[in-house]
């Protein structure tokens, strides 16, 4: 029977693998077999990360600072969220207490 191995990888661990991958100039065999990935689904996330990305030189930053950027972004929204929240009820209370 053929058995499909469909686990989930957080975007940190993506973005480390790929970088693995672009800054170490090894060959993808070699990352995968280190980290424990199928050889495709690195192939596929490498692939995807320079077609977003074709303009990135080597000075700039790598998949793991923007998959770093992009946590601070999502957590940024939620902080507003939050404040914009607390802002609203303590505003509620403020008029209640009149």
């Amino acid at each position: 029977m053929f058995h499909v191995d469909r686990r989930k990888f957080s975007p940190e661990f993506k973005a480390e693998a790929i970088e693995l991958v672009i800054s170490s100039g090894r060959p993808l065999i070699q990352v995968t077999a280190e980290i424990g990935v199928n050889e495709g689904t690195l192939g596929n996330w490498v692939r995807v990360w320079k077609e977003e990305h074709p303009d990135v030189a080597a000075d700039e930053p790598g998949p793991v600072e923007w998959a770093k950027y992009k946590a601070l972004q999502a957590e940024n929204a939620e902080l507003k969220r939050e404040i914009e929240f607390l802002g609203k009820v303590s505003a509620f209370f403020a008029a209640k207490q009149r």
